[in-house]
């Protein structure tokens, strides 16, 4: 392989690099809602589902209390 080619390779290799840390650290984190149990009405803050018998009762949040509403645009 050539110096040149393996220059260019570098180089795109690097570029790859770069693009997918730029597109990383603009990601923004999940927000958290407040889920109720269907059995019990116990109420707990999550990011994801907890299974079947939970419902989504309010939210989003951006905290894991569920205190600080989640400002939407």
């Amino acid at each position: 392989m050539s110096l040149y080619r393996l220059y260019r390779l570098s180089r795109r290799l690097s570029v790859c690099v770069a693009t997918l840390l730029c597109g990383a650290a603009l990601a923004a984190p999940a927000p958290w809602w407040l889920w109720e149990s269907v059995t019990s009405g116990n109420k707990v803050c999550a990011q994801t589902p907890l299974g079947p018998g939970w419902r989504k009762l309010l939210g989003p949040y951006r905290d894991a209390r569920c205190e600080k509403p989640f400002r939407t645009r």
